[in-house]
């Protein structure tokens, strides 16, 4: 009796001791290099199925390249169509001049194609073939990333510009209001160097005897927009501008006698032109 009763005792705390390690599921390892026996069915596929998603999110899908499909022989109605669609519809080509253009967006790798012209599949001649594993004959056009790296470098610059340009005009620092105080320096100093290529201008030249005084030759596209003036003979200052319509320039000249008038003008210029040369 007491053996039978201690075999008992023993048997139900082998039972409880194993429902207790069964009823405990163990841990998922993750990046471990312990044994996978240790997962049980359950976890085993959840850790598989985790482990899809992640592949499948760090793989991202191939962008796509805009590709032009072109065909320059004469037809009234073409489409083309390819592996990239799998064959399944024909994609219009829209006439340009003498031929015949579409742009398709594909992904990177080679495609293989076909023109449908006036109700006929056609190859073009002028660009590189391949026999599927049909048999048939198609063109084929390889995608390659390199090709665009000059579009994506625009297209990097073009979006910087674009954050660039939601930036305020005004370079950094601090403003105030108070007013400009000019120094005694800064009204003394004279003006600046007349550069050399302005010195051809209209006023310094001698119009020849043969040449018609109602018609100037033609300035010199640095001479526009600048207002010339002549040393001041006999109480009279001479001042001249030349401006550029379309085609066409038109020079004015005019004289001034009252030197009051002519410090208006002058202050009106300067408003107007900037500082002047001497």
């Amino acid at each position: 009796m007491g053996n039978a009763s201690s075999e008992r005792s023993a048997n139900a705390q082998r039972r409880e001791s194993r429902g207790a390690k069964d009823g405990a599921r163990p841990k998922i390892l993750m990046d471990s290099t312990e044994d996978g026996d240790i997962f049980q069915a359950d976890d085993a596929k959840e850790f598989l199925a985790w482990q899809r998603d992640l592949e499948s999110d760090s793989k991202a899908p191939p962008e796509e390249r805009p590709t032009v499909f072109r065909w320059t022989g004469p037809a009234k109605d073409v489409y083309v169509s390819g592996s990239f669609n799998n064959w399944a519809n024909k994609i219009p080509l829209s006439k340009s001049h003498s031929n015949f253009v579409a742009v398709v967006d594909l992904p990177e790798g080679e495609h293989q194609y076909k023109f449908y012209v006036d109700g006929n599949w056609t190859l073009d001649p002028k660009q590189p073939v391949v026999t599927s594993k049909s048999g048939t004959v198609n063109n084929i056009i390889q995608v390659k990333k390199t090709d665009f790296e000059v579009f994506d470098a625009l297209k990097t610059d073009s979006e910087k510009c674009a954050d660039m340009s939601d930036m305020s005009g005004s370079p950094p620092g601090p403003y105030h209001q108070e007013p400009y105080s000019t120094k005694s320096e800064d009204r003394l100093r004279s003006p600046p160097i007349l550069p050399p290529h302005l010195l051809q201008v209209l006023l310094n030249k001698d119009t020849g005897v043969s040449c018609d005084p109602a018609l100037l030759p033609e300035p010199n596209h640095v001479m526009l927009n600048h207002l010339y003036a002549l040393s001041i003979k006999d109480g009279v200052m001479v001042l001249s501008a030349t401006h550029r319509y379309k085609k066409n320039a038109a020079s004015s000249h005019t004289k001034y006698r009252n030197i009051e008038e002519w410090a208006s003008v002058c202050t009106c210029a300067t408003v107007l032109l900037g500082e002047g040369y001497h």
